[in-house]
């Protein structure tokens, strides 16, 4: 679970989003930021047991900065309004699919897969579908994932039409136009705060196992 100061924070930050506050109260950031850092040390001492690609990773290798690159953004707000962790066999910036927890009040979340790849390991992605869609099938089709991710895979970006070299009969074409391979749980403030958040979304990852297996084999 979470502490509720950490909550608060993350709530207090979105109305005060300057440096002068930040500043006054960056005792209370340090201690959310010491909280998420234990909660993602529990993850990953439990997901490392299910998954052994996220066993040797560290806090440091998942979480982010809260500090906003504002060089080439029109947002000048200079802090994000969400922590989360991201368990990825390459580390927080590996371009592999993994796995993702979200903190941000009302919007929190547990999830992952892989976000907008580039083109050559898209291609290898649509090409697995392709190869192994009774395999991908079961996968997002097993009884536990519906239950857990009942809005099943989220495309982000899909195409309007067939990529290149698929016709529009093909099986797989739902998935095979789309440009990511996302699905999501979403975690209220009181799941945040829930002795039972660990075990959730240990679960929660549990079931996407096989999914983010199938799109880092594709890739590799």
């Amino acid at each position: 679970m979470l502490q509720g100061a950490t909550v608060r924070f993350l709530k207090d930050l979105k109305k005060n989003n300057n440096r002068p506050w930040f500043e006054k109260n960056k005792s209370a950031y340090l201690a959310a930021k010491e909280d998420i850092d234990a909660f993602t040390q529990q993850v990953i001492d439990g997901l490392g047991k299910i998954d052994a690609d996220i066993a040797p990773l560290t806090p440091k290798d998942c979480t982010f900065r809260i500090y906003r690159d504002v060089r080439f953004s029109k947002d000048k707000l200079p802090y994000k309004t969400n922590m989360g962790a991201y368990f990825n066999k390459g580390g927080k910036k590996a371009s592999t699919a993994g796995y993702y927890f979200h903190c941000e009040p009302g919007q929190s979340m547990a999830g992952g897969g892989l976000w907008m790849p580039m083109p050559p390991e898209l291609s290898k992605v649509r090409q697995e579908i392709d190869y192994n869609f009774e395999e991908w099938k079961k996968i997002v089709g097993h009884r536990n994932y519906k239950k857990i991710f009942p809005d099943g895979v989220d495309g982000i970006d899909v195409l309007a039409r067939p990529p290149k070299g698929y016709e529009a009969e093909n099986p797989a074409i739902e998935f095979l136009k789309m440009k990511s391979f996302v699905v999501r749980r979403s975690l209220s403030d009181a799941d945040l705060q829930s002795k039972s958040l660990l075990k959730e979304v240990l679960k929660t990852f549990e079931t996407m196992k096989d999914f983010i297996h199938f799109l880092n084999r594709s890739m590799e």
